[in-house]
Order: structure tokens, then sequence, then C-alpha cells
């Protein structure tokens, strides 16, 4: 592998697209390492394709590529390979693999987004380690390529000095791990509150909101009772509350919440109110007393024993794990 030039020389990242590239695989990391760059950072990036020539991507916006990947000389801090819709296609590209393969000869660290991974595998780049991707094409790849040990819920993997990432966004949390590997934890934590995302986003690709998996209620009433809890969790929602706003007993209430949401409504609303509280502690700084009062618990004392009750952890530990991107070491799963 040649070296760079100089170690005074910027942190090279060399994207590789081609056409039909999925955007956000493109762009999203691409605005992790600019953003970094606001905050100390020495990332210069670059595009390359396989033949040199501009690209269109998926969604019909067009790209402007710098080099072909045969003209790359020097190593590359970063190589990623994105993904594209019509990776089934790509990964019979003879001249796509070839020179994923080549950059990946050149990089010191090579990172895949979403269906990216299909072209690493293809390529014979996974054979013997761990990868993840989209979680809606998980099995595909574990069964076209069976010497990969495939993870379907992990947000990225790394394995040795490649990584491969989840659905598309989670090339961003790949990318906020890289920059803490660069440049320490404050930076890639200034990067990702200027972005608007989670340093480390909590859980694996499994995750949904309360709201989204829980069973759709047939009653338009009940529908509407946790709309309301959802928009405001801070509001009144005790049982008394929720049956005077619908107009029914309280009894009513607790049969509909019963009958077709199978629990109450105060461990729905409770639900509600740990994800609110989660997401402040995740993204922000504000005291806990202000995180217990715009998320309904009204105290700390309050929000420390539902943490506790749900989680097992407290509300200052839970923040704690989000000080970092806790980017895994070999082997690890994110």
């Amino acid at each position: 592998m040649n070296g760079r030039p100089s170690s005074r020389e910027p942190l090279l990242v060399t994207v590789l697209v081609f056409p039909g590239v999925r955007l956000l695989d493109v762009t999203g990391p691409i605005e992790v390492f600019a953003s970094a760059n606001d905050f100390g950072g020495r990332y210069r990036v670059r595009m390359v394709s396989p033949d040199g020539e501009d690209v269109v991507t998926a969604a019909g916006t067009g790209l402007r590529v710098d080099l072909a990947a045969a003209e790359v000389e020097y190593t590359s801090d970063v190589v990623v390979i994105p993904g594209g819709p019509e990776w089934p296609s790509l990964i019979k590209d003879d001249a796509l693999l070839d020179a994923v393969r080549a950059l990946d000869a050149r990089g010191r660290r090579t990172a895949s987004v979403c269906t990216g991974a299909f072209l690493l595998a293809a390529a014979g780049l996974l054979d013997g380690r761990e990868a993840t991707t989209h979680w809606r094409f998980a099995d595909q790849l574990a069964l076209r390529y069976p010497r990969v040990a495939v993870d379907a819920d992990a947000l990225f993997v790394r394995d040795g000095h490649i990584m491969t990432s989840a659905g598309v966004s989670s090339g961003i949390d790949l990318s906020l791990a890289l920059v803490e590997e660069h440049l320490g934890a404050d930076t890639a934590r200034a990067v990702a509150k200027d972005m608007v995302v989670f340093m480390q986003r909590p859980g694996g690709q499994s995750q949904f909101s309360v709201r989204t998996r829980t069973p759709h209620a047939k009653q338009e009433m009940l529908r509407r009772g946790m709309d309301a809890v959802s928009e405001d969790p801070s509001a009144n929602h005790t049982l008394a509350a929720m049956a005077r706003r619908a107009g029914v007993s309280t009894r009513h209430v607790t049969r509909l919440f019963h009958d077709e949401m199978a629990t109450t409504p105060s461990r729905y609303v409770e639900e509600i109110r740990m994800e609110a509280a989660q997401a402040m502690l995740e993204g922000g700084d504000d005291p806990l007393a202000a995180v217990a009062r715009r998320t309904g618990f009204g105290s700390p004392e309050s929000l420390r024993r539902a943490f506790t009750r749900n989680l097992g952890i407290t509300p200052g530990a839970y923040r704690a794990r989000f000080r970092t991107t806790d980017a895994p070491r070999e082997g690890d799963r994110v």
C-alpha cells in the first residue's frame, strides 16, 4: 500500500460511486466528514467511479466524479462503498467489483453503507467476517454468501479494517464512529449535535417508536386519545382526564386499551413518556428537572424511578451512554 505523501496531509476519504447509487448512502457520510472540518477536522473527500465518468444516482441526481478508481494512488484513510436499489445486478458488474477491490487494497478502513455490503461480499472481502446490511436484505446476504456471518440487527459492525452498516441513514452512525476514532468523542459529539442526530442511536435495526409498534386501534376515539399522548407527553393524561376528553367512563377507556392494545392506559402513557425522556437525554444537555417536566414525569425523582423500573439504570447513567459513539472494536457489533 502506498502511504500518504505527508503526515500533514488531510485525512483522505474516497467514495466509490456508480450509476444507480443511492444518494443518501453517498451524501450522509460526506456531510459527517464535512461537518467535522468545522470542528477542527481535516478531511478531504473525493469521489471516484470505475471509469472516471460522472454518474446519475437512483434519485436522478448527477454526481461529479474526480477520477477513476484505477487512478487512485495515495492510501485512503476511509473508503466508502455505498449501495443501490439494483444491487442484484451490481454484484455481477466485474468492473465495479474490480474497483471495490482496488480501493480496499489502498485503504486503511473500508466502510460499506446499506446494500454496499453486497459489493464487498461479491468482491470476496467479507469472507470469514462478521457484517450487516439493511434488515430487509440481511437474509439475502446470508443466503448468497454463506461465508459471511450476518448480523441482521446491528447498526454497524467492524471486523478488522472493514466496517459494514445497515440501512441508508446508518452510514451517518458509522461515519460518526470514524470521526470519533480519528478526532475524539468531543468532536464527534459536536458533529452529531450540529447535524441534529444521535451520537449513538439507541437499539438496533429492530427499533421502532412506541406509537408505531403498538397495534392499530380500531376505535377512532382511542386513536385520538393515543395521539394526544404522543403529541404532548407532558400534558395531563390521567385515566380520568383521558376519559373526560373522550366523553366516556374511565371503565370504558380501560376496557378499550385492554381489548385493542393489550395494555393499560397508565402503562401506555409511561411508555410514551419514557421514549420522550430517552430522546431528550440522548440528544441534549437539559437538566434532569427540565427533562422530567417536559416529558410529564414532573420531578427528577419520578423520572429516576421510571428509568430504574423500566431500564434498570438511572437517567444520568443512560445519558452517559450517549456521550460517545461507543465505536465497536474488532469483532464487536452496535
